[in-house]
């Protein structure tokens, strides 16, 4: 066994430990500025179970719908392999919860008070947040309530990510309740997916290549389940599907796919994005925009080589190694660093596309930045490579759990 290998082993049985942590976390936060005691509750999901509050590391204590949505996913991968015994009874409860948050009402949700100075960061859309346009929040509260903060929604990438890992479940948990799930979730993505709303990162408004290609594979998976089951749904599905993956077209730049366009009609400096490679990863598929696509390679190609140029901790990197890898070149969050995810996320790619000594290549980078504890945070320092932002974020081990299943199914064919 390669040192690799022996490593991707370790890592996995950390990895699993700590995605488990959050969900139905026994973690209780306060947030003193505005007075609430958040319990959570069965089946939700914490983005990170680190308690924070931007002191200096940010407070990831929510629930928010992709990041859930891509840890029950890498949950399912773990049910699969028998690496947990209880993955259907989570899932049953991550079903429920996430069918319970269609009836929260804003006009019934009174706003806490908050103490000096924490006025401005209390959301003034509150009465909005009620029917349909509870899909399009960005995350709730574990505890099931709504997230009374001013953070950047509607989001639409979340319902298609989850109808996606739905369908991934049904096959060994079939529930009549996450049937509904699904089909409520679908029928949001029809309605919904061509709307501008907030990219993956939360930062500009607009149409993004992410929240398209994730819903048209949504759809696409969606309407081989209803084919049976309802016909005309199914069609609808699938015709929208298609339009979806023509709109994705037009974010061919002519040497990498745009990111987003934006609602102004505005190129955003943003444009070249880890986020089109993820998109490819979660959404799954073949041929046109998946990691079969020569001009998604184009597009990893060329962020390898912004992200190679960019950061000090890329230069005389080890031979057999690859770029630690960012969201976009001139990020500025917190180190503006490298990502967990997407280094990871590169990895997935290229094993999915057949290029596994590149995934390899990609994956030592993440062995060497990862420290002995196996923790996993959100960045690593572009300078240093010290671990920065949310600590043992639940998406950095959800991402590194479907990037070694990716590993196995390339070398070993399943």
């Amino acid at each position: 066994m390669s040192a690799l290998e022996e490593w991707i082993k370790r890592q996995h049985t950390v990895s699993a430990a700590r995605l488990l942590e959050t969900i139905s976390s026994p973690v209780v936060k306060h947030r003193a500025h505005f007075f609430q005691t958040i319990v959570p509750v069965r089946g939700s999901v914490v983005a990170s179970t680190q308690l924070a509050g931007y002191d200096p590391d940010p407070d990831y204590f929510f629930h928010w719908y992709r990041d859930a949505a891509i840890v029950m996913d890498a949950l399912y991968l773990l049910h699969r392999d028998s690496s947990i015994a209880d993955g259907p009874s989570r899932f049953a409860d991550f079903v429920h919860f996430n069918t319970a948050l269609a009836k929260l009402d804003g006009r019934q949700t009174t706003l806490p008070p908050a103490m000096p100075g924490f006025e401005k960061f209390l959301r003034s859309d509150l009465a909005t947040a009620h029917g349909k346009a509870i899909s399009a929040e960005t995350r709730v509260n574990p505890d099931g309530t709504l997230d009374i903060t001013d953070w950047p929604r509607p989001q639409h990438d979340g319902p298609a990510l989850r109808a996606l890992t739905v369908l991934r479940w049904l096959e060994s948990a079939p529930l009549a309740e996450a049937e509904t799930l699904l089909r409520d979730d679908l029928a949001t993505v029809v309605g919904h997916a061509r709307w501008p709303c907030l990219d993956i990162w939360e930062e500009e408004q607009g149409s993004h290549y992410y929240t398209l290609l994730v819903s048209a594979r949504a759809l696409e998976a969606g309407a081989d389940w209803l084919e049976n089951r309802e016909k005309h749904f199914a069609d609808e599905c699938r015709a929208e599907s298609r339009h979806l993956l023509g709109m994705l077209d037009d974010h061919w730049r002519g040497a990498h796919f745009g990111s987003r366009q934006l609602a102004s009609g505005a190129l955003s400096s943003r444009d070249i994005d880890i986020a089109v490679i993820l998109a490819a990863v979660h959404g799954g598929g073949d041929g046109t925009h998946s990691p079969h696509d020569p001009r998604l390679m184009a597009t990893l190609d060329q962020l390898a080589d912004l992200f190679d140029a960019a950061y000090a901790i890329n230069r005389n990197r080890p031979a057999g190694t690859a770029p630690a890898m960012g969201r976009y070149p001139g990020d500025t969050y917190y180190s503006g660093g490298a990502w967990y995810i997407a280094t990871l996320g590169a990895a997935e790619f290229c094993y999915r596309a057949g290029q596994s000594m590149r995934g390899d290549a990609f994956l030592e980078t993440v062995r060497r930045f990862t420290p002995p504890d196996g923790a996993l945070s959100e960045q690593f320092d572009q300078t240093s490579g010290a671990q920065t932002s949310a600590k043992n974020l639940g998406w950095s081990h959800a991402a590194f759990i479907t990037c070694a299943a990716a590993r196995r199914e390339a070398y070993l064919g399943g």
